[in-house]
């Protein structure tokens, strides 16, 4: 018979408590990709900077994608002493920074005085909506984290009451093989499942059907679904688009016409937006009907944001998808695909 000396000894840490941990730190990285889920947007929404500020900005950003995040807030701080009228975005992307969970001196705080400046200081800046937006989301972060902080202390009491039950020890260990034997039997069904889709394919796609209100892009080949994929859409989603700028995304029959393997959201395949009927109702409204609608992946170097990005809807009236789906729906479909949007 099993001892509860020997069980204590043996295992003083229960694969229980390591699990409760693993997904305590998987809830913080749930939270840090909501608030950096208006990043994605500041990618679709503004320019790049004028050509004075462009080398700057650039070598900046090139700081930040390797991991230099104490140069890059430095270079930003010389770019806003240098060119005060670039203030708005130095202010936003710094803010961004001290925000980000890759980087070990994260400020809550800075990045949230960072904002303030910004909407104070500028209040006519384009960069005022994502700033009013990451403060929302940093606000909502800080309550997120302090309730993971109080639900790991939780956890390390209840590790400690495992440890003096011996038996319950025992019994949960028995409930968790259980648990992940049955993890791996659903695991092995749903790629059963995906191989039998796969073999259906004889073809590339033929039409795209994207249900708005679904948040689902569906390929099908000769009347058969070959597979469906979650999306985001524009961060206005309902209704048809009707003019620029609306972040609306569109409504109606459109074939892919173009395609972009070197998109700055991975690869993108461009819809044949306005139709027709899409330049009849602008011109009705005189207005410019916009265009520049595209299946895109996420923004580049954003992609371990993964499927969260669906969170959200905040492209510019596009269609986003992951990066790896983007490239599967890139195989799949060839230009002079059907796309028919439906609301």
């Amino acid at each position: 018979m099993l001892r509860s000396s020997d069980v204590l000894l043996t295992n003083p840490k229960s694969n229980m408590c390591k699990k409760l941990r693993r997904t305590a730190r998987s809830l913080s990285l749930f939270f840090a990709c909501i608030i950096l889920a208006p990043m994605l947007i500041c990618g679709c929404s503004h320019l790049n900077g004028g050509g004075q500020t462009r080398p700057a900005f650039e070598e900046a950003n090139d700081s930040f994608s390797r991991g230099n995040y104490k140069t890059s807030l430095d270079k930003y701080q010389q770019i806003i002493d240098k060119y005060p009228t670039a203030g708005d975005r130095v202010l936003f992307e710094m803010g961004i920074i001290y925000a980000y969970p890759g980087n070990e001196q994260k400020n809550y705080q800075k990045s949230l005085e960072c904002f303030q400046k910004l909407i104070k200081d500028y209040p006519g800046s384009g960069y005022r909506k994502d700033s009013e937006l990451m403060m929302f989301n940093i606000a909502n972060a800080i309550v997120k984290d302090k309730t993971i902080s109080t639900q790991q202390t939780q956890i390390e009491a209840l590790r400690q009451e495992l440890q003096g039950s011996a038996n319950g020890i025992v019994t949960l260990q028995q409930k968790i093989e259980t648990l992940e034997q049955e993890l791996v039997s659903k695991e092995n069904e749903i790629n059963k499942l995906q191989k039998e889709t796969f073999a259906l394919r004889k073809g590339a796609a033929d039409r795209i059907l994207i249900e708005k209100k679904e948040r689902r892009l569906t390929l099908f080949s000769k009347g058969k679904v070959l597979k469906s994929y979650q999306i985001a859409l524009g961060g206005n989603p309902n209704g048809p688009k009707e003019r620029q700028g609306d972040n609306k995304t569109p409504e109606g029959i459109y074939v892919i016409d173009s395609r972009n393997k070197n998109s700055r959201y991975h690869r993108s395949l461009h819809i044949s937006y306005p139709n027709e009927n899409d330049k009849k109702r602008a011109k009705d409204l005189g207005v410019s009907p916009g265009g520049d609608i595209m299946i895109h992946g996420i923004k580049n170097g954003m992609s371990w944001v993964g499927n969260l990005h669906t969170d959200v809807d905040w492209t510019k009236g596009c269609i986003a998808v992951t990066d790896e789906e983007i490239e599967e729906i890139d195989k799949l479909a060839p230009n002079g695909t059907i796309v028919e949007i439906r609301p």
